[in-house]
């Protein structure tokens, strides 16, 4: 279902920029951008599912519409829940200080009432769909409101771990949808997505980190040191390398493309063990990962008609 745990989280330095009104405070209480680039992969996973299904998407226009709403509104209701929690630690974070949480235009009764409200009514469309759909749905929402906001993010380092199959699920969701995704091609999806988070997510903790020890948030780089972190990124972009090429029936041109992204990412990652300011370093990760996913995942879609 979910999120990229903190994908393009640095979206709300925009909202802190600009002069507050209700369309910022609602964009900022449902982190727009995040929800936004989720409804991707979601769509994805759905179009590559008809795609080697041989299912006309015109037939199924009603599903696709049922399940890119249904999940979007899952979604924002545990995005919402997320700014209802955290409401005190975004308070000390300068990039989530002017959240409506934290100054109160919106108050927290609200934020949790919507975000109870969204999730209901996000799932209710999703019965549908299928019962799978469904349940990655929740697997997705439950792991990013209870187990990684509620329980791991201001306790443990592994909190990303946890994070990242929130995020994962998504073009399981799509997928399911439209046929059962016990299937290569979505579980490379999902393996995509959880590994790509990892590196995304150090990568804002390093830009970071002063923000998230002031608030105690427990973040490989805060508790563990920038040395270490910088290892992790490295080792989890080298673990997408092979991944492409589990995707063989969208072609050799989409493999190469794929690989090479993977080669340029992995050249940028282990060039910090050579540059003196890790901050920059990390900087450079963050905008490399945010435009490697959605090329990405655009060209699985793009390829689909090259077939």
């Amino acid at each position: 279902m979910i999120l990229s745990q903190r994908k393009f989280d640095e979206a709300d330095e925009i909202h802190t920029q600009c002069k507050p009104n209700l369309f910022s405070d609602l964009m900022s209480l449902f982190k727009g951008i995040v929800l936004i680039a989720n409804v991707l992969p979601v769509f994805t996973g759905l179009w590559l599912a008809m795609y080697f299904t041989d299912t006309v998407y015109s037939d199924n226009i009603d599903v696709v519409i049922l399940t890119i709403l249904g999940s979007t509104l899952v979604m924002a209701g545990a995005l919402a829940l997320n700014n209802w929690y955290d409401a005190d630690i975004d308070a000390v974070m300068d990039r989530t200080k002017t959240r409506p949480t934290v100054t109160g235009t919106i108050p927290l009764k609200v934020v949790l009432t919507a975000g109870i409200v969204l999730t209901i009514i996000g799932f209710i469309l999703l019965l549908f769909t299928t019962a799978e759909t469904v349940i990655y749905a929740a697997v997705g929402w439950f792991t990013y409101v209870v187990l990684y906001t509620m329980w791991s993010k201001r306790r443990y380092t592994w909190n990303t771990l946890i994070g990242s199959i929130s995020g994962a699920v998504t073009p399981l969701i799509g997928w399911a949808s439209i046929d059962s995704a016990f299937h290569i091609v979505p579980i490379v999806l999902f393996f995509i997505l959880f590994i790509w988070q990892m590196p995304h997510t150090f990568a804002i903790a390093m830009k970071k980190c002063s923000e998230y020890r002031a608030a105690g948030v427990a973040m490989l780089p805060v508790v563990r040191g920038f040395a270490i972190t910088k290892r992790q990124i490295v080792l989890y972009i080298g673990c997408l390398l092979p991944l492409p090429f589990y995707l063989a029936p969208l072609g050799t041109a989409f493999i190469s493309l794929a690989t090479l992204l993977n080669i340029g990412w992995l050249v940028m990652s282990v060039s910090g063990y050579f540059k003196k300011d890790d901050l920059i370093w990390a900087h450079m990760n963050f905008i490399y990962s945010v435009n490697y996913i959605m090329i990405l995942f655009l060209l699985m879609i793009i390829f689909t008609f090259f077939k």
